[in-house]
C-alpha cells in the first residue's frame, strides 16, 4: 500500500465525517468518495483509486472488528486519531509494519534521513523494488509517521514522540489481543510500541480506557487481564476462544 500512498490521514477524517453513521456498508463509503466526491478529488479515476486505497488500509466495513473499533474510538477520542489511523494501517499494510520499527528505534530529536529509510527498505526487500520505488515508499512512510507525530519537520525529519491516549491504547491492546497475545504481553506488541511511551504509562492509559467503558482492563500486582465486550460480538468472542 505504501508503494502508492501514505496512510491518508486527512482523507480518512474527511470520509468519516461525511459518513456519520457507523452501521453502513462498504458501498456507502464508496458512494461518498466516488459519487458525492466528499474528498474533493478532481477526477473519477482518482476518486476510485482513493476509495480502493482507503478500503485496503482501513477495511471500511463494520463487519470487520478492526475497522469497527477504529470507527468507534475515532468519535470518542479525537486527540488519539493520528495514532488510531496509524495502528489500523500498521495492522493491514505489511510494508508499513516492517519498515516502521527502524524509525521507532531512533532516539528522540535525531535526524531521520530519507536515504536511510530507502536503504532499510532495500534490506527488507532485496531486489524487489526499483530505486525510484524505494524513494517513493520512503517518502510515504515518512509522511505517514509525520501525520502520526512520530516524526516532525518538512525538509528535515526528526524523531519526535507521539501522543498516546486512552483510546489509542485501548485499540493497541485490542489489536494485540486479536493476534492471540494475552496478559503482560499486550504491553510488548508492535502496536504497543507505536504508543511511544513506557509500560507504566500504557497501564495508566489502559485503566483510563477501562474507566470510560471502551475496554475492560484489570490488573492485580503483575497479573493483567484485558477484554473488549463493547467491541467484539458474541460470535467473534467464540471464534477467539476456539483459536486460543
Amino acid at each position: 500500500m505504501h508503494t502508492a500512498r501514505t496512510m491518508m490521514f486527512t482523507e480518512l477524517g474527511l470520509l468519516l465525517s461525511a459518513v456519520p453513521k457507523h452501521d453502513v456498508s462498504v458501498a456507502d463509503y464508496r458512494r461518498a468518495i466516488i459519487d458525492s466526491n466528499c474528498l474533493g478529488k478532481r477526477s473519477i479515476t482518482n476518486r476510485k483509486l482513493t476509495a480502493r486505497y482507503l478500503r485496503t488500509l482501513y477495511g471500511l466495513d463494520s463487519s470487520l472488528v478492526v475497522f469497527r473499533a477504529l470507527r468507534s474510538l475515532w468519535e470518542r477520542d479525537p486527540t488519539g486519531r493520528p495514532l488510531l489511523a496509524l495502528e489500523c494501517a500498521f495492522a493491514r499494510d505489511p510494508l508499513l509494519r516492517q519498515a516502521t520499527p527502524f524509525i521507532l528505534d531512533r532516539p528522540a530529536a535525531s535526524v531521520v534521513k530519507r536515504t536511510e529509510v530507502e536503504e532499510h527498505i532495500e534490506r527488507l526487500y532485496p531486489g524487489r523494488f526499483s530505486h525510484v520505488t524505494c524513494e517513493t515508499v520512503a517518502q510515504h512512510i515518512d509522511a505517514t509517521l509525520t501525520d502520526s507525530n512520530h516524526l516532525v519537520g518538512k525538509a528535515v525529519k526528526k524523531r519526535s514522540k507521539a501522543e498516546a491516549t486512552a483510546g489509542a491504547t485501548g485499540y493497541a491492546l485490542l489489536l494485540g489481543y486479536l493476534e492471540g497475545v494475552r496478559g503482560a504481553g499486550l504491553f510488548e506488541t508492535d502496536y504497543a510500541r507505536l504508543l511511544d511511551c513506557s509500560k507504566e504509562r500504557i497501564i495508566e492509559l489502559a485503566s483510563d480506557a477501562s474507566a470510560h467503558g471502551w475496554i475492560v482492563f484489570k490488573h492485580i500486582s503483575d497479573v493483567y487481564d484485558a477484554s473488549f465486550p463493547s467491541v467484539l460480538t458474541a460470535q467473534e468472542m467464540g471464534w477467539i476462544r476456539e483459536q486460543t
